[in-house]
C-alpha cells in the first residue's frame, strides 16, 4: 500500500454567490493541480469560511464547491475552528482531506506556549498572540500504523499591527516598523516551539509514531521556525535524540527543484513536509508542483491558482 500526502497553500479560497464567476475561474485553475497531486491526504492552507446564507453559521463551501466532482469529493475533512465557536473562521483556515478515517482531532493554540507579553518603548503592554491555530489530525491506515499529521501555516515575515503604527495603511515611522516585525518574528518562531512541544509530547508516548509536520512555514530551512521544528543533531549538537528528529523531505528533491515560490526571481522554499524517522524511512519520492509558479513580489492580484507550489510526498 502507499500513501500520497501533499501540502498546499491554496491562497486565499473563497466564494460568495455574488464572485461566483471569479470563483469557478479560480476552480478551472485549481482542479487540474489537485487531479496532478492525485493525493490519499491531502493539507491545505488559507481555506476562507462562507455563509451559505445569512443565518447558518460558517462553513467551508468554496471548499466543497472545489472538490465536488473531483477524486477528492467523498473524503474525510478536519479543519479548524473559530476558537469560541464550533465552526470555521472567516479567513485562513487549515484543512486536512483524508481517503482514510480520521480518528481524532484537534487544533492547537497556546496550548503549549501562552500569549507573549512585550512593553514597547513607548510603554504599550501587547499581548503577542498567534494568528491562527495548528491543525493536529490522527488517521487511520488501512494495514498500517496511524498516521499522526500536523497542518500549520506560521505567521508572514512582515510587519504585525503595533498602536499608531500605520495611517491610512502607510507606516508612520521606521521605529515602529521595526516593532511590528519583530513581533511578527516571536509569533512565527513561538508557534513553530508550540508544534514542537506537541511532537515531543506524541513522541515520549509512541517513539515509533508515524508523525508528519507540513504545511506553509513562511521560512526556508535554514531559518529558526523549520530548524526548531526539526531538532536536528546538528543543531542540538548531539546524536542522543536523533529519533526524535523531524526529517525535511524536501531534503530529496534535486537542487533546483527545492522552491514553493518565487519572490522576486528568487526561489524560496516557504512549503516543507517534515516526517519522523520511521516514516521517513518509508518515502519512496518527493515532487514540488512548481512550474509556471508567477512571481508573488510581482503578480497582479487577484491571482487564479496559487502563488504557492504544493508538496508532495509518496510513502509505501
Amino acid at each position: 500500500m502507499s500513501c500520497r500526502l501533499a501540502t498546499f497553500n491554496i491562497e486565499s479560497l473563497d466564494w460568495s454567490q455574488d464572485q461566483s464567476a471569479w470563483f469557478e475561474t479560480r476552480a478551472k485553475a485549481l482542479r487540474p493541480i489537485l487531479d496532478d497531486l492525485r493525493p490519499d491526504i491531502l493539507c491545505l492552507q488559507e481555506v476562507h469560511g462562507q455563509h451559505l446564507t445569512p443565518d447558518q453559521p460558517r462553513s467551508l463551501v468554496a471548499l466543497s464547491k472545489l472538490i465536488d466532482g473531483t477524486a477528492l469529493a467523498g473524503f474525510h475533512i478536519a479543519h479548524s475552528q473559530h476558537p469560541d465557536r464550533a465552526e470555521p473562521v472567516d479567513k485562513h483556515n487549515l484543512a486536512i482531506l483524508s481517503r482514510w478515517p480520521i480518528e481524532t482531532q484537534r487544533q492547537i493554540l497556546h496550548d503549549y506556549v501562552q500569549p507573549l507579553r512585550w512593553r514597547s518603548p513607548e510603554g504599550e503592554d501587547l499581548t503577542i498572540a498567534f494568528d491562527r491555530p495548528a491543525l493536529h489530525v490522527q488517521i487511520a491506515q488501512p494495514g498500517a500504523a496511524p498516521l499522526h499529521v500536523f497542518n500549520l501555516h506560521l505567521r508572514a515575515p512582515r510587519a504585525a499591527p503595533v498602536p499608531g503604527g500605520r495611517i491610512q495603511g502607510q507606516w508612520t515611522s521606521t521605529k515602529l516598523w521595526a516593532q511590528g516585525y519583530f513581533i511578527a518574528t516571536l509569533k512565527r518562531q513561538a508557534q513553530a516551539l508550540e508544534v514542537r512541544l506537541a511532537v515531543e509530547e506524541l513522541l515520549a508516548r509512541q517513539p515509533q509514531a508515524h508523525v508528519v509536520v507540513c504545511g506553509d512555514l513562511n521560512a526556508e530551512s535554514f531559518e529558526a521556525p523549520t530548524r526548531l521544528l526539526q531538532a536536528l543533531p546538528e543543531d542540538v549538537e548531539t546524536n542522543a535524540f536523533e529519533a526524535r528528529a523531524l526529517l525535511p523531505l524536501e531534503a530529496r528533491l534535486p537542487p533546483d527543484q527545492r522552491f514553493s515560490v518565487v519572490h522576486n526571481g528568487r526561489k524560496v522554499l516557504l512549503d516543507h513536509i517534515l516526517a519522523s524517522a520511521p516514516l521517513a524511512e518509508r518515502c519512496s519520492s518527493v515532487t514540488a508542483l512548481n512550474d509556471g509558479l508567477a512571481d508573488e513580489a510581482l503578480a497582479t492580484e487577484p491571482v487564479a491558482g496559487s502563488l504557492h507550489g504544493p508538496l508532495l510526498a509518496i510513502f509505501d
